[in-house]
Parts: C-alpha cells; structure tokens; sequence
C-alpha cells in the first residue's frame, strides 16, 4: 500500500518537474521571440530614424542652396542696379553747377540708404531666428512688406481661425514653402497679386499661396518649375502635411500645404 502510495507521489513529482521544464522551456522561448522581435523594432526604428535624418540633412542643404541663389538674385537685380546708378551719379557731379550737384548728392544717398535697407530685410528674411523670435505669422508680415517695396505686386495676408503656434522647426519649413512659392510667382507668373492665407481649424493648418498670373499647363512643369514645385511637396512630407499645386493656363496658381495640428 504504502509502496503504491510512494510510486503515485513519484509519479506525481515526474510529472510536475516535465511540466515545470516545459514551462520554463516555453517561457525561455517565449522570451527570447520577444528579444528578437524588440531588437529587430530598435533595429527598424534607427534605420527609420537613420532616413528621415538623412532626408532632413538633404531637404536643409536644398534650402542652404535656394536661399543663396535668392540673395544673389535679390543682389544682384535689385541692390546691385541701385547701386551701380547710385555710383554713376556720383561719377557724373556737375560741381560747377551746386544746386544740381546737391540733388544728386541727395539722390545716391537715398539709394545707398535704400540698398542698406534692402540688405537688413533680405538679412531678416533668410535668416531661420525670424521664426523663432517671431513666429510664422510675423514674418510672413515681414515677408509681405518686402515684397510690397517692389511696387510690382499687391500682397493680401489672410489669417482665420485662431492661431497655433507649431513648433520652430516646422513654422521654419513652412515659412520656406511659402518663399518658394512666392519666388515661382516672381520668376514665371506674370502676377500683380499675391494672397497668402493661413486658416486654422482644431485639427488643422490649410496654408495658401496663389496668384492671379498666367498659370501652368501639366506640359509647362518642367525644369526649374518643377524642380520648385518637388522640393516644396518634399517640406510639406517632413512635417507630416501634404502639398498640393494647382495651376490652370490664364488662372492663377494656388499653392495649398496641409499640417496636422494635433
């Protein structure tokens, strides 16, 4: 009796140390799937991680790129020619003649004086503390303001909603956006209107810029058009919005960029 008694407990003991080895077996495996499965998510997150880097680094070297093109543009056409007529002026005093001599005088120091100007805006402009110090909005304003000294062009700013200020590295890149559209208006549109608008919901920024110009055929995005067109859907991606361009020939364009708020 006693030795069944002792076979069963034995038995009993067997089979609760397999179960437990096949436990701790299924635990161990268990484990170890989870290890391999959280390694290969960390592997995956740095090579996500490695790639919007390296596409952050690209999308910045491109705007280092465009915002030098722009102030040797904005150099060269505008305060270079002021400076140039200032320096032909001054070249050509009638000193026999005071009166005239003295206008002219006046004259080329209103043009440096203009040129000096110009310089701090473009300063101002392309330099990314406007954002930080002052946010999307201002400079937008500041933007405006350049532009209007053209005397080429009527700008219209709109802002509905109640604003929300994202964070700088974003209001950064959609400040870039908008100059990009607005040096795409300047160079092929043959507009004498600009509107930007910035309407805020709860959930979202739609930002615009459009124009009255000459507008685009799907035939005509082509080169530098194109090129302008990409690197703006390119911004908008990295901040996890959307950009659309839509241009019809003797339309206008409108240039429409889509942030999540939230």
């Amino acid at each position: 009796m006693r030795s069944s008694s002792t076979q069963v407990i034995i038995t009993f003991l067997i089979v609760c140390t397999i179960l437990i080895l096949l436990l701790i077996t299924f635990i161990t495996v268990i484990v170890y799937k989870y290890q391999q499965k959280q390694n290969a998510y960390y592997k995956n997150l740095e090579e996500l991680k490695a790639t919007y880097e390296n596409a952050q680094l690209h999308s910045q070297l491109e705007i280092q790129e465009q915002t030098f093109q722009h102030i040797s543009r904005e150099i060269h056409d505008n305060i270079g020619q002021k400076l140039t007529l200032a320096n032909l002026i001054l070249n050509t005093l009638p000193f026999n003649e005071p009166d005239k001599t003295n206008i002219q005088v006046k004259t080329s120091v209103g043009m440096i004086s203009q040129s000096i100007n110009d310089l701090s805006d473009i300063s101002r402009s392309m330099n990314s503390e406007i954002i930080l110090n002052n946010g999307l909005i201002n400079a937008l304003e500041m933007e405006k303001s350049q532009l209007e000294k053209s005397g080429l062009y009527s700008i219209e700013l709109i802002v509905q909603g109640d604003p929300v200020f994202l964070e700088a590295d974003k209001e950064l890149v959609l400040f870039r956006i908008a100059q990009e559209a607005i040096h795409n208006i300047i160079k092929h549109a043959d507009a004498s209107h600009i509107m930007i608008g910035l309407y805020y919901n709860n959930k979202m920024l739609n930002f615009e810029i459009s124009d009255n110009g000459k507008g685009f055929s799907i035939e005509q995005k082509t080169g530098k058009l194109r090129t302008g067109l990409i690197n703006m859907t390119k911004r908008a991606k990295m901040i996890e919005g959307k950009c659309t361009v839509h241009g019809n020939p003797g339309l206008g364009t409108v240039v429409k960029i889509e942030v999540p708020l939230l």
